[in-house]
């Protein structure tokens, strides 16, 4: 996070979505007070911060104990429910990135970009919606669609996937340790943006390649 600008010349940028291109703080500490009352689980802060970046499917049958299936996805749809009527925000940069991360831009020159995110399919393209973000020409990678999340490898294996180029010639941008993990091990470079995280715990438990404040640096 010094003064110095660095070029990163990459085939794809693979994008995480909560946390890193929008703000939905507000309403996903609401949606988990409402949660733990529900559930009698106790901090809701630190269920939200522990579980930062994950599928609500994993974190659901871990702390809400639920493993019906049909009960899974209609709390889930309760939940990020909640989380839309927060009113979800684009983080600074986010906008002017992602509208020209096909192009050759400073300080990231990609060919293709994508978002890898681990909410559900319904939710995703509404947040998006909210908070003025442009949907991925490619479409995107969300929780439905792959088997394991986020810190597995298969969500940014899937966005590398998506763009038809491979991962290590790829660019994870993610402010959640999981994500950035799940980009480590899938062999992709990775940037931290230090929105939802300090830098020293990011630099620490994720070591990524790059890391800055948001992405308007």
């Amino acid at each position: 996070m010094s003064g110095t600008q660095e070029t990163i010349v990459v085939d794809a940028i693979l994008f995480d979505m909560d946390g890193t291109l929008i703000d939905s703080t507000p309403g996903v500490l609401k949606a988990w007070q409402t949660f733990a009352s529900d559930y009698g689980l106790g901090d809701s802060a630190a269920i939200a911060h522990a579980t930062h970046g994950r599928r609500l499917y994993d974190t659901f049958k871990e702390y809400c104990k639920i493993e019906d299936e049909d009960k899974l996805l209609a709390e889930i749809d309760r939940f990020e429910d909640e989380v839309i009527q927060g009113g979800p925000a684009a983080l600074p940069g986010a906008f002017d990135l992602t509208s020209k991360a096909g192009l050759a831009s400073h300080p990231f020159t990609a060919k293709r970009w994508t978002i890898v995110t681990s909410a559900s399919n319904k939710y995703a393209p509404r947040a998006l919606e909210r908070s003025g973000i442009p949907l991925p020409a490619l479409g995107m990678v969300t929780s439905n669609d792959v088997k394991a999340g986020k810190p597995n490898p298969a969500p940014y294996l899937k966005g590398a996937d998506l763009c038809g180029i491979e991962a290590q010639k790829c660019l994870v941008v993610e402010d959640a340790i999981s994500g950035l993990m799940s980009g480590r091990t899938a062999n992709a470079l990775t940037l931290a943006v230090c929105t939802s995280t300090s830098p020293d715990i990011l630099l620490t438990g994720a070591k990524p390649d790059y890391i800055v404040q948001d992405l308007s640096k």
